[in-house]
């Protein structure tokens, strides 16, 4: 199985920085999703999570709200258009910015209790290396949450092309992707309103 969309960290940046200034006023409706994506992790008060390619912080304050002031956010986006946006939108008082790839994490081991991953795996050069990554910066029993605000179905009409067998997003493939990368999904939606992978840290 191959990462026939995945792209190098050059081309992730060429791609999503012409695309930063408009990306919230793209896809306004999206908060409600994000929200429900984030309550999916159960975070609690105190905790430290991860949002794994931030984009323009979307999450951030979904993230802040649910680990309290007690609790540490990072985010980690690998494109600096991303990180201005957040910053001009005022999310970077939500959280750590940080500019850097996740699959060279600058974390400790087992220093997260959970990872919120928006529309990240498809533009991982190396998904298992990223995967991986992700699990070495999370303790045995956190949590990671593959999220996207829509299905892959609704995802595929949008770019106007058909969801092909070898896609990673879907069960049969992230099943076993994640298992070999320190994960076990517990929980998979697929559905025009959402898409949800939820995993936990193996160990």
């Amino acid at each position: 199985m191959t990462d026939h969309h995945a792209d190098q960290p050059h081309d992730v940046r060429a791609f999503f920085g012409p695309r930063a200034a408009d990306w919230d006023t793209k896809f306004p409706g999206d908060g409600p999703a994000f929200a429900e994506g984030v309550a999916a992790l159960g975070l609690q008060e105190g905790d430290r999570v991860l949002d794994a390619g931030c984009g323009t912080g979307r999450a951030l304050p979904v993230l802040r709200a649910a680990v309290g002031p007690r609790g540490t956010v990072v985010a980690m986006d690998l494109t600096p258009e991303m990180l201005r946006e957040a910053v001009r939108a005022g999310r970077d008082r939500y959280a750590a910015l940080l500019l850097a790839d996740v699959t060279r994490l600058p974390l400790p081991d087992a220093s997260l209790d959970a990872v919120f991953a928006a529309g990240l795996i498809s533009h991982l050069a190396h998904s298992a290396d990223g995967l991986a990554e992700l699990a070495r910066t999370v303790r045995p029993g956190g949590r990671l949450a593959l999220f996207h605000p829509i299905g892959r179905a609704a995802l595929a009409a949008r770019k106007g092309c058909p969801i092909t067998p070898d896609d990673l997003r879907a069960e049969p493939n992230l099943r076993p992707l994640l298992a070999g990368s320190g994960w076990d999904l517990v929980r998979y939606v697929d559905e025009d309103a959402r898409y949800l992978a939820l995993a936990v840290r193996q160990g």
